[in-house]
This record gives structure tokens, C-alpha cells and sequence, in this order.
């Protein structure tokens, strides 16, 4: 360790402690993209976390995972207790300049945006890892929500369903699909079978004999 340099920046950081509170947040979260700059792990989203105010993180639409109310009501426990000790995954950019987009991470950020409690806790602001920019296309951000949640073994079907039609649309093939959420062929046609079904059947009049 190079103690000159560390003596440097403590003496130069005791400045922030003057700042106004958003000043000093918006400092600290450009020091800390600065850092990364320089740093061995800069390829990697969770070696710099920023505060950013929860009213400029949007979620997205294509989020297959849902969470309990009992869960969701633990996770805001753990918040208020712990803190959060996970960041929320974004995309910088999207839906407009300065606003970021979730890619993993809905729960964590629909608590801080919803429980006074948190929102008390963290000043109405978030953690953020950002994974990627305006850049980044819609089946990508898409592709990485998904292999988030696979990761950790929870999907809703009839939502992932839908997801893949979406790809399918925006022109992917069924090999694009399969390699970057994650999947085996069969698994890819099943379920664009079953949103094929879905499909079939919307619009139809069944006999009320079914009834």
C-alpha cells in the first residue's frame, strides 16, 4: 500500500464534510467514477456503486420475476435494518439523460422508491452498479435482466414467454435467444409454444358449455 497517496486523499476528502448534502453526494459519486478509472476491476459494474435519487431509477417492463408480499415486506426489513447490501443493477441513459433504467434489482428498487422507512434510511436515494448506457439495445438489457434472475432460480413462465416473443420480433434467432438467456433449445421453443397457444386462443368465443 502506498501510504503517501492514501494520506493524500484523506486529508483532501475531509473537504466533503463541508459540502452541502446533494454537493457532497454528487462529489463522491465523481470521485468514485474517477477512481475507476484507474482501478484493475473497472470492467467490473460493481467496483463503483453511486447514490443517485430514487425518482430518477425507472423499471423496466420486461422483468419476469415476482416477489411475494410476505418477501417483499422481509426485504424491507432487511433494508431498514441492514441497509442494502446488494446494489441496484442500471443502465445509464435510459428512458432519458440522466435517468437510469433496472436491470436487476425491481424489489430493492421498488422499496426504496415505495417504504417511507427506507427511503428515510437512504434520503430518498439508491445504490446503483451501472451495467451499461443508452447504447446498450433493448435485448440486451432485456438478456441481462433475464440471466439475473435464472441465476437465481426464479421466473414467471407466462412473462418469460412473452419476453422471447419480443425477441423473436426484434429479429433475434433461436440460438441468440438460447445463448444469452441462458437456455437450451427446447426450452426456447417451448416456451414460444406456449405463447403461440396464448396467441391462438386470445380472441376466441368458447362455447359456454365449458362453464
Amino acid at each position: 500500500m502506498n501510504e503517501a497517496i492514501v494520506q493524500q486523499a484523506a486529508e483532501l476528502f475531509q473537504q466533503l464534510d463541508l459540502l452541502p448534502f446533494e454537493e457532497q453526494v454528487d462529489t463522491i459519486n465523481q470521485i468514485k467514477r474517477d477512481l475507476k478509472k484507474h482501478s484493475p476491476f473497472k470492467e467490473e459494474p460493481v467496483d463503483c456503486v453511486v447514490w443517485v435519487p430514487a425518482n430518477d431509477v425507472y423499471a423496466n417492463t420486461y422483468n419476469p420475476n415476482a416477489v411475494a408480499p410476505p418477501e417483499m415486506k422481509l426485504l424491507e426489513t432487511s433494508i431498514v435494518e441492514s441497509g442494502y447490501t446488494q446494489p441496484v443493477v442500471t443502465v445509464e441513459g435510459i428512458p432519458a439523460p440522466g435517468k437510469h433504467e433496472v436491470i436487476d434489482g425491481f424489489h430493492r428498487h421498488l422499496v426504496g422508491n415505495k417504504s417511507s422507512k427506507v427511503m428515510k434510511r437512504t434520503k430518498g436515494y439508491l445504490p446503483l452498479a451501472v451495467a451499461g448506457d443508452e447504447n446498450m439495445p433493448l435485448e440486451e438489457r432485456m438478456a441481462a435482466t433475464i440471466r439475473h434472475n435464472r441465476a437465481r432460480g426464479s421466473h414467471d413462465v407466462d412473462l418469460m414467454s412473452g419476453i422471447v416473443a419480443e425477441l423473436h420480433t426484434l429479429g433475434r434467432s433461436d440460438s441468440w435467444i438460447a445463448k444469452h438467456l441462458g437456455m437450451d433449445a427446447d426450452e426456447v421453443l417451448r416456451l414460444k409454444q406456449i405463447t403461440g397457444l396464448a396467441a391462438m386462443f386470445k380472441d376466441h368465443d368458447f362455447s359456454k358449455s365449458w362453464e
